[in-house]
């Protein structure tokens, strides 16, 4: 089946809106211009919507089926169970008009299969597998004996303890095995554990080269969570490809991320919606003192970055399901006027999540994120010009139309142009 859609306004995600713009695609985008441009296509279903753009790419959310805040019921609620809420958590995002996700650790791996095959609807979600973490460090549950946790990993598979170079390369090859098309590191401490400091580096840097360089060798890219300066040095300096919120960024370090083409992103929701909900969240106190260090720095590093010229993506470390819930899937969209927020015009944080995006994922990326002839029929409708409004990408009600490689998964209104 082919498509038309007339609009008031085409986001391509690169390059300026085009007034009355026009989109066909099949599969692919046939041609995406001005309305007057467009080629007639006899038997096409033709969709008229204020405005048209790429659909939006998650680059940080965990695919956990959690309900709580803190991590405690991630290791008590079984796996079936968090399974089934993920499969709805895939279609929330959906919904809201994100048609990729890039995973950071969680079940994802699984998730994506079953997206592929067709029996659950979803985006197309590029997983890491098991996040990476040192003994101790971010990823690890310090609450618990260590010998659950490795207990864990063999039956859940989303979390894996390394210690020293060669048990950082089997853990990456076993991610591999999975099928894993991004790796996931802990390069800091973080705030949702409990006795790590998110200022200091975890893993060495000849276990970070020897992550790099194993994720390499099958045209992988590592994305590494990071909040302290050291992680994120000794990260950029191993390759990674990506770093994942970089609170105490300054000046040399997004020195380094612009001239080693490296891409930030940022979190913002996670960070905005748990210190917002607070300890009556869920949060421990030691989570809420972590958090409450980092809530405003955060916001200066993103605009810093944004500033020294540092390629933004999107991401919101959603993990809950739920609506109901402050980081629930669903809710992705609400990153965009956050990041507006911290210097970014509507524009720049409509590219971060759709043209940039797909290049947080290195040798792997698809072609989508932009609406450009032979692209990926990866397009959404709005019932508002989010350049005016950025704030209408934040409820999934706004997103009136969804299609995915050209298949139609959100019926669209037949909104009346403005």
């Amino acid at each position: 089946m082919t498509t038309r859609i007339d609009s008031d306004v085409l986001i391509p995600g690169r390059g300026d809106p085009i007034s009355q713009g026009s989109v066909v695609f099949d599969e692919k985008i046939l041609f995406a211009g001005p309305t007057a441009d467009a080629p007639d296509i006899l038997g096409a279903d033709l969709v008229r919507s204020p405005a048209v753009m790429p659909g939006m790419w998650e680059c940080h959310g965990h695919f956990l089926g959690m309900r709580a805040t803190g991590l405690g019921t991630y290791y008590t609620d079984s796996l079936p169970l968090r399974t089934a809420r993920s499969v709805k958590d895939a279609e929330a995002a959906l919904q809201a008009g994100f048609t990729s996700v890039r995973e950071a650790g969680g079940i994802g791996v699984h998730l994506a299969r079953a997206v592929r095959e067709g029996t659950v609807s979803g985006p197309s979600i590029y997983a890491p597998g098991a996040i990476l973490s040192t003994t101790g460090g971010h990823g690890d549950l310090h609450t618990i004996p260590l010998d659950w946790v490795h207990d864990l990993t063999s039956r859940s598979g989303e979390l894996r303890v390394c210690d020293g170079v060669d048990d950082c390369i089997r853990a990456v090859r076993e991610q591999l095995r999975l099928g894993a098309q991004v790796i996931k590191i802990c390069a800091s401490g973080g705030v949702l554990s409990e006795i790590d400091d998110p200022i200091h580096q975890q893993f060495r840097s000849d276990e970070l080269r020897a992550i790099v360089e194993t994720a390499a060798l099958a045209d992988r890219v590592v994305m590494a969570h990071c909040h302290g300066k050291p992680g994120i040095m000794a990260s950029l300096e191993a390759g990674a490809r990506t770093i994942e919120h970089g609170t105490y960024l300054d000046d040399e370090a997004c020195a380094a991320m612009r001239e080693l083409g490296a891409i930030l992103v940022p979190t913002r929701y996670i960070v905005v919606q748990l210190f917002k909900a607070g300890i009556a969240s869920g949060l421990s106190a030691e989570n809420y003192r972590k958090l409450e260090a980092i809530a405003s720095i955060h916001a200066e590093a993103v605009a810093r970055a944004h500033e020294a010229g540092v390629t933004i993506a999107a991401g919101t470390d959603v993990y809950q399901s739920g609506a109901d819930l402050p980081v629930a899937w669903g809710q992705n969209g609400a990153e965009l006027p956050l990041l507006v927020e911290a210097g970014l015009s509507p524009s720049d944080a409509i590219a971060a999540a759709t043209a940039n995006a797909a290049a947080t994922l290195g040798p792997q990326a698809p072609r989508a994120g932009v609406l450009a002839e032979g692209w990926d029929a990866d397009v959404i409708t709005v019932s508002g010009n989010p350049l005016h409004d950025i704030a209408l990408l934040a409820d999934p009600g706004n997103i009136s139309g969804v299609w995915k490689h050209g298949t139609q998964l959100k019926q669209p209104r037949q909104d009346t142009p403005s």
